[in-house]
């Protein structure tokens, strides 16, 4: 069911991020959409290509190793999820296509990556800081006060590309206006550290409950789920 509308929810998404965009008198080109597309099949990741988008992002690197092949070459994938030191070699080398990790959260990952990309020839790899902007220990993300120092390391990793920076909300996946803040907070001190404008530093923060008011707030990619796919899927439980 959600395979069969996914096409039209996609549709129902970007012209939602169209209106939220032109209410506070931003340019819409200036925001991505990032289908989000955790446990869903291939079948829908199809179907919302077809309706337009482009960008796919995943949580885990074995199940976007397993649908980057089975996808079309022009898709930009994105990993949205906490990424292994032991899944960074088979990240690089099985997804050529891969666009960008947003989940960048310490010198030891970002070291991990710029040896991997400069292992495989490609162009440089764009990455995003994950910020913990909540505070929750549950969260991955560098602490804000941290996120300077991390930015400028990645700066120096010739193979690595710094885009911005990521956060995800609060733990029921629905954030609040002060976690966007402190994002926005982090670009700027960011910005004024590298010497660079704020429209070279996106921010990745919203998603299916609250990626309209995160638009409002400066966000240039919106993580898109549930809005587009349904509800995610997960095998059942075996039982002990």
């Amino acid at each position: 069911m959600a395979s069969a509308s996914a096409s039209a929810s996609a549709n129902a998404v970007v012209e939602r991020v169209q209106q939220a965009a032109e209410r506070c008198g931003r340019n819409v080109e200036e925001v991505r959409v990032v289908a989000a597309s955790k446990t869903k099949p291939v079948s829908a990741l199809r179907q919302v290509y077809d309706a337009g988008l482009r960008c796919f992002g995943e949580n885990y690197v074995q199940e976007l190793l397993q649908k980057s092949p089975q996808l079309p070459h022009d898709v930009e994938w994105h990993l949205i999820g906490n990424l292994q030191t032991n899944k960074v070699k088979p990240l690089i080398a099985g997804v050529p296509n891969l666009a960008c990790v947003e989940t960048v959260d310490d010198e030891k990952i970002a070291n991990l990556l710029d040896r991997a990309v400069a292992n495989v020839g490609r162009k440089p790899l764009k990455v995003f800081v994950q910020v913990n902007t909540s505070g929750e220990t549950s969260k991955f993300g560098v602490e804000p006060a941290q996120c300077v120092d991390l930015v400028k390391h990645i700066t120096n990793c010739p193979n690595l590309e710094f885009c911005g920076l990521m956060t995800i909300g609060m733990l029921d996946y629905s954030s609040t206006p002060e976690n966007f803040k402190t994002l926005s907070n982090c670009r700027t001190e960011v910005c004024k550290a590298l010497g660079i404008s704020e429209t070279q530093c996106k921010l990745s923060m919203g998603m299916t409950g609250d990626f309209e008011q995160a638009i409002e707030m400066g966000s240039t990619n919106v993580r898109i789920g549930t809005a587009i796919f349904g509800a995610r899927e997960y095998p059942p439980k075996e039982e002990k």
